[in-house]
C-alpha cells in the first residue's frame, strides 16, 4: 500500500522547518513534535502527514462506532482529533455553551504522504498512487529558502476573557458547594480567552509558541480553514502491542530563573498535599477507566506523582499501565477512557454535568486529543491543552486554561494558576511576531 524510503538530511532541523513550510500548500496537515524529549514510551522524534486520501468527519452521534469502522476498514495510518464533546456519545450529556470555533466533533484522515523522524533520519512513506513524487518532493523541500521576514497580522490581537475574575470566583465557589455536598470530589474547571475579528499567521504562531515551551507533545493541525497550535506537555493514552499507558498531569508550579529557587519550587510541588491528592484521585479514575478493556489484574501504577520540569512550568505526572487481549479493538480502549480524567473530574459523569453548567464555552478541541493509529492498531494521543485554536474564515482565535477544583482549593490561587498556564499563549498572540 505504501512505498517507503529512508532519507538522511544534511541538516535535520533545517529539513524540519522546510518541511513544515512545504506542508502549508495542503488542506490537511498534522505535525507532531516531541522537541527531543525522550523516554521509554517515545516512538518518534517528530511526525508530519499531509494530503488526505480518505477522511472521516462527523458529529458526536455514533462517532466512536464510525471511527472503529473507518480504522478497521482502512488498515493504514490514520491521523486526526477527538473533541471533548464526544462525551455526548458515551454518556447522556449535551454541549450547549457558546462555540466560536465550530470544529467538527471528530476528524481523521488517511494521509497520502507521511514523514517519520527518528534518530537523525526520516522514514518517508507515500501511498503508491503518489510514490513517484518522493524524489521531487525531497528536492523541493531541501531547496526552500526560509525568509526571516514575517508579515504582521492586519490587526493587533486583543485578548478578551469569557469569564471575568469576579465571575470566576463565583463559579468556583459553586463548584466547591458541589464538592461539600458530595456531588463530586474534584472537577476540572476551564475558562476561555478569545479574540474576534483577528488574523494570525498560524505556522509562525505555532513556531513561536513551541519555542517558548518546547513540550513533548507539541502539535500543529491544519484542517481546511481551521488550525490548532498546541504546546501540550501531556500524553492522554498510548497503545503498543498489548500494553496501554495513560499519563495524567495534575499539579502545576511556576519556574524560576534562580536555580536554587527553581529546585525548591519543584520540591515543594512534589510534597504539596493538595496537588498530590488531585493527582492521586485522577490516577484512581484512570485505573478504573483502563480496567474496562484490561486483562484482569493487569492495571498498575508505574509512576506516581513524579515532578517533571518544562520551560514554562513544573508538572506532576503519573503513569498508569494495563495489558489488553490482542484482539481488543483499539477504538474501544479510547472510547472507555474518553474524555481523559485529568480534564474531567471524579466521579467523571457528575463532574462533566457540573462543568457544562458552570463553564461559558463549548470546549470543542480544547481538552480533546490529537494523535494517530498505526496500520497494526497501535496508537498514541496527546491532551489538547496549552493550545491556540483558530478559525481563519471567522477570524476567531481562542485558547482555554483550567485547573482541578478540590475541597482544599482557594479560588484566588486557582485563578493565579490559570494565568500561569495562559502566559505562553497570551505572550505569543499579543506581542508582534
Amino acid at each position: 500500500m505504501r512505498t517507503t524510503q529512508i532519507h538522511q538530511p544534511k541538516n535535520l532541523e533545517s529539513f524540519k522547518q522546510n518541511l513544515l513550510l512545504w506542508s502549508q500548500q495542503f488542506d490537511d496537515v498534522l505535525w507532531l513534535d516531541s522537541n527531543n524529549h525522550t523516554d521509554q514510551y517515545t516512538n518518534y522524534d517528530a511526525v508530519l502527514v499531509v494530503d488526505a486520501f480518505t477522511t472521516l468527519r462527523t458529529d458526536f452521534f455514533d462517532a466512536f462506532e464510525r471511527l472503529k469502522e473507518y480504522q478497521t476498514s482502512t488498515k493504514d495510518w490514520i491521523f486526526g482529533y477527538l473533541t471533548y464533546d464526544l462525551k455526548n456519545t458515551t454518556e447522556r450529556l449535551k454541549s450547549q455553551n457558546f462555540d466560536g470555533l465550530e470544529f467538527p466533533d471528530l476528524y481523521f484522515f488517511q494521509p497520502k504522504k507521511l514523514f517519520l523522524f527518528k534518530d537523525n533520519q526520516v522514514e518517508i512513506q507515500y501511498l503508491r498512487m503518489v510514490d513517484d513524487e518522493i524524489e521531487d518532493d525531497i528536492r523541493l523541500i531541501e531547496s526552500i529558502v526560509i525568509s526571516n521576514v514575517v508579515e504582521n497580522p492586519h490587526n493587533p490581537v486583543k485578548i478578551k476573557l469569557r469569564i471575568h475574575k469576579d465571575d470566576y470566583f463565583e463559579k468556583v465557589t459553586k463548584m466547591l458547594a458541589h464538592i461539600q455536598r458530595g456531588d463530586i470530589y474534584e472537577a476540572n474547571f476551564c475558562q476561555e480567552f478569545y479574540a474576534e475579528n483577528s488574523e494570525i499567521n498560524p505556522l509562525e504562531t505555532f513556531k513561536k509558541l513551541n519555542e517558548i515551551s518546547k513540550p513533548p507533545f507539541a502539535s500543529f493541525l491544519k484542517f481546511e480553514d481551521k488550525y490548532m497550535m498546541s504546546a501540550s506537555p501531556e500524553r492522554y493514552i498510548k497503545k503498543e502491542s498489548i500494553t496501554v499507558i495513560s499519563q495524567p498531569i495534575k499539579g502545576t508550579a511556576k519556574r524560576s530563573t534562580n536555580k536554587t529557587e527553581d529546585l525548591k519550587l519543584a520540591d515543594d510541588l512534589s510534597k504539596d498535599l493538595k496537588e498530590r491528592s488531585e493527582n492521586i484521585m485522577i490516577v484512581d479514575l484512570v485505573r478504573n477507566d483502563l480496567s474496562h478493556t484490561a486483562i484482569k489484574g493487569s492495571v498498575e501504577v508505574k509512576e506516581l506523582c513524579k515532578v517533571y520540569s518544562f520551560l514554562q512550568v513544573h508538572q506532576m505526572i503519573s503513569t498508569v499501565q494495563s495489558q489488553v487481549e490482542s484482539d481488543t479493538n483499539p477504538v474501544d480502549i479510547i472510547k472507555t477512557t474518553f474524555p481523559m480524567g485529568s480534564m474531567t473530574g471524579v466521579p467523571k459523569l457528575s463532574a462533566m454535568q457540573i462543568i457544562e453548567n458552570l463553564e461559558e464555552t463549548k470546549r470543542g478541541l480544547y481538552s480533546g486529543s490529537v494523535g494517530y493509529f498505526t496500520p497494526n492498531g497501535d496508537f498514541d494521543f496527546n491532551v489538547i491543552i496549552r493550545s491556540i485554536l483558530y478559525n481563519e474564515s471567522k477570524k476567531y482565535i481562542s485558547y482555554s486554561v483550567g485547573g482541578a477544583i478540590t475541597a482544599k482549593s482557594d479560588p484566588l490561587k486557582e485563578y493565579e494558576e490559570c494565568l500561569v498556564k495562559a502566559k505562553a499563549m497570551r505572550e505569543v498572540l499579543e506581542k508582534p511576531l
